[in-house]
């Protein structure tokens, strides 16, 4: 079994109400924890208004699948979220 885990930080310029930050996020959480294999949480940042960190973590028979996986996570949050990407962890949980 392997375990792989995405730790992404946004940045929500111009962001000026807890209400508008949920709003840019909205459906993280349902997107990507839909798929059986992966968890989804907002992990820091609750309480600020322009910075967010999700994490995401994968679980799967091989490693390549859980790397897949994350790739696929990350390259869709750049395209589909309304905030800029500040920071991007990615690692292998054995």
């Amino acid at each position: 079994m392997s375990i792989g885990l995405l730790r992404i930080e946004f940045h929500l310029r111009g962001c000026r109400s807890l209400k508008e930050k949920r709003q840019r996020l909205k459906g993280i959480r349902e997107r990507f924890g839909r798929a059986h294999n992966v968890a989804v949480s907002e992990s820091d940042h609750h309480d600020v208004l322009q910075r967010a960190q999700y994490v995401f973590i994968a679980a799967a028979a091989s490693a390549d699948v859980v790397e897949r996986t994350l790739m696929d996570i990350e390259r869709n949050v750049q395209t589909s979220v309304d905030a800029e990407l500040i920071a991007v962890h990615r690692e292998m949980l054995d």
